[in-house]
């Protein structure tokens, strides 16, 4: 690592930080509104962009800094065992294309703006749906917080800010600052600023990629010396394997589903589903996403090139961005390491947004003033969508960063539980409300108190996301543990509930509301779309 700073990296990084700064405020004025003040312009961009748009969105939200961080790191730190979030990627767009265009055409129908609405429309119940908000908020904090780890490595790799006994204030000034803009122009802008700066990002990691994935290979004397170096690590230290044994087949191919299932229960996936104009575009964008999971394939193999280039570092975050600092040259490093810092800024954007949806309709709007104006709505999304941001800033200054990887993979097992009231809930109404809550609560139980009890080499609690399942004796992933338990617990509740005749609240919706489109009857007005393929 530099002693010192790295002035050609960090002169490029910070030109494209401030040229994605003036994106982020300029989006204010794209396309604007005439009526801004509500949150369908403010936190779902007027529900308006295309199928490119969208495309560019979805990408920025679901590939993060993190991906682009952890997914090597981890490869570089357990072996072939990382790449299980290459398979998710797969499975997740099949499971997708069967149920979001349902969820976009219902939410285009009533005017819903989070998952909670939904829920709470089609089950005719604020428990269950402030249940869903609560979850979907918890596990989004520390995801937001992990886009600011993201940042905060690259800044390290380059020297900025100090060591650890340069003043806390000066050390994290850069990282403050940053924030600060972030906060700035999401205020201001709302969806439409990381809609538009998602465009720079993406363009920014596939160029880094395909330059990566051919130039440091090379230089490294190939694939075959790549992996060669690798199996030998693995080997010598025990640590981690070239390719997984059959012991850890049923931690990998749990953690693969579970992984798939959970990715668009969280809120961000959400809001950037449901700013598309049509279902269509939802549709087309499940066909062509998956071009994001043969750039994350290749990504993950910076993982095996940092180990074959020698790289040494105590935090595995780091790898990646020493490595990118190694092997380029330094103005190309700093269009990598500009690469992971817009691929932090994009999804903590949206995140924020999504979180303070959640907040505004599901628990200001329906326990505490629900008489709210739309404009008074906005105003309280956007001062929620702050503190969010503080929130995970406070959480990145405040912790280990260990900790704040070990909470993000305690919130995928959160918020998979929401998945048979949102899912469940978009083909069927046989699910009684009081069982999907009673579900919830004992998937949230199960899978916090077990992962309480999972240690690590380096942490008591919380130390990993994989326990034994019971009544199989295998090792797998909590959340799909819990996420089983729940949906049996569902079941059972159900049958007894359903044989009791509890109230099972009023459904809202209509059956044709499920396939509807804008522009049909009864549909609010088709806006004019932003992006192409319409």
């Amino acid at each position: 690592m530099n002693d010192g700073v790295n002035g050609v990296a960090l002169a490029v990084f910070v030109f494209f930080f401030l040229v994605v700064t003036v994106l982020g405020f300029m989006a204010a004025r794209w396309r604007r509104a005439e009526n801004e003040n509500s949150l369908d312009e403010w936190g779902l961009g007027g529900r308006s962009f295309g199928t490119w748009v969208t495309w560019f969105l979805l990408g920025g939200d679901l590939y993060t800094a993190y991906t682009f961080v952890a997914v090597p790191a981890a490869i570089y730190a357990a072996g072939a065992a990382g790449f299980f979030a290459v398979p998710y990627t797969i499975l997740v767009y099949p499971l997708i294309f069967t149920f979001l265009p349902r969820l976009w055409s219902v939410s285009h129908k009533h005017g819903y703006v989070t998952t909670s609405d939904f829920v709470r429309g089609r089950f005719g119940s604020k428990g269950l749906s402030l249940a869903v908000a609560l979850t979907g908020i918890l596990a989004t904090m520390p995801y937001i917080a992990l886009q600011l780890v993201g940042i905060q490595a690259v800044l390290d790799v380059m020297g900025v800010g100090g060591g650890e006994s340069t003043h806390w204030f000066v050390r994290d000034l850069p990282l403050l600052i940053a924030f600060g803009v972030l906060a700035a122009y999401t205020y201001s802008s709302g969806l439409r600023a990381p809609a538009l700066i998602a465009f720079v990002k993406d363009t920014l990691i596939y160029l880094v990629i395909a330059v990566a994935i051919i130039y440091i290979p090379i230089k490294l004397g190939g694939f075959d010396a790549i992996f060669s170096a690798a199996g030998e690590k693995f080997s010598s230290t025990g640590k981690g394997a070239l390719v997984p044994g059959e012991a850890a087949h049923w931690t990998y191919a749990t953690l693969a589903l579970g992984s798939a299932l959970a990715l668009f229960m969280y809120p961000h996936s959400i809001t950037a589903t449901l700013s598309s104009g049509s279902r269509d575009v939802i549709r087309r964008n499940t066909t062509i996403l998956p071009l994001y999971s043969v750039m994350l394939g290749l990504l993950a193999l910076l993982g095996f090139m940092a180990i074959a280039a020698g790289i040494t570092v105590e935090n595995g975050q780091l790898a990646i961005p020493q490595l990118f600092e190694n092997m380029f040259p330094d103005w190309f490093a700093g269009v990598a390491f500009a690469a992971i810092g817009i691929g932090a800024l994009v999804p903590a954007a949206i995140m924020s947004i999504a979180a303070a949806n959640l907040f505004t309709r599901n628990i200001y709007k329906d326990f505490l003033k629900p008489d709210a104006t739309p404009e008074q709505e906005t105003k309280v999304s956007k001062a929620v969508s702050l503190l969010v941001k503080v929130g995970a800033l406070a959480f990145v200054l405040t912790m280990d960063k260990t900790v704040a990887i070990n909470f993000q993979l305690l919130g995928g097992i959160w918020i998979l539980q929401t998945f048979p009231a949102l899912v469940g809930g978009l083909f069927t109404r046989w699910f009684h409300r009081w069982a999907l809550l009673g579900g919830w609560a004992v998937g949230m139980v199960y899978g916090t108190w077990t992962a309480y009890n999972v240690a690590s080499p380096t942490q008591k609690h919380f130390g990993g996301s994989s326990a034994e399942i019971p009544g199989i004796g295998e090792i797998g992933y909590i959340g799909l543990t819990a996420f089983a338990l729940n949906l049996l617990v569902t079941v059972a509740l159900t049958f007894v509930l359903r044989a009791v005749k509890a109230p099972e609240g009023v459904d809202e919706t209509a059956e044709s509301d499920y396939t509807a489109d804008a522009g049909d009857p009864g549909v609010s007005p088709e806006l004019p779309k932003v992006g192409t393929g319409h």
